[in-house]
């Protein structure tokens, strides 16, 4: 039996935001798959557009290097996520509500950051990912 679009997202959410692993992040994707995050400017950190499993494991072991910013990862536990399904049973979509821990100590509130992810999958794994998110929020 294929995995579901929540085992799907799921994996690419464990590999890449938990525990940026860049090897098992691109192991979720095909081998031709491709990694767009079409609201990047060119020549910003986080990559544009990613082509083939090999490419999406060597730019983003390379982001995954780079030091976080301010030191804040995501709190899991006030984040969300909702998955929607289309009539294509190839595609998924992710609406994605993360929240990062204010700093008590710089005075600095939560962040809340949203986005959304259109999934193209292929044999159980990610052809093609299509991620929009805020640029100024990796760089």
């Amino acid at each position: 039996m294929p995995p579901t679009p929540q085992q799907i997202f799921e994996g690419y959410l464990y590999a890449g935001t938990v525990s940026r692993n860049a090897d098992a992040l691109a192991e979720t994707f095909t081998e031709d798959g491709v990694l767009e995050a079409p609201l990047m400017p060119d020549g910003a950190a986080f990559p544009r557009r990613l082509a083939g499993r090999e490419e999406i494991r060597t730019a983003m072991a390379a982001y995954y290097a780079r030091p976080v910013e301010g030191g804040r990862a995501p709190n899991f536990e006030k984040s969300g996520y909702v998955l929607h399904t289309t009539s294509d049973p190839d595609v998924f979509i992710a609406e994605i509500d993360t929240v990062f821990d204010g700093d008590a100590a710089d005075g600095t509130g939560d962040q809340a950051v949203s986005l959304v992810q259109i999934f193209r999958v292929r044999d159980g794994k990610i052809a093609r990912l299509r991620d929009y998110f805020a640029p100024a929020l990796l760089d």
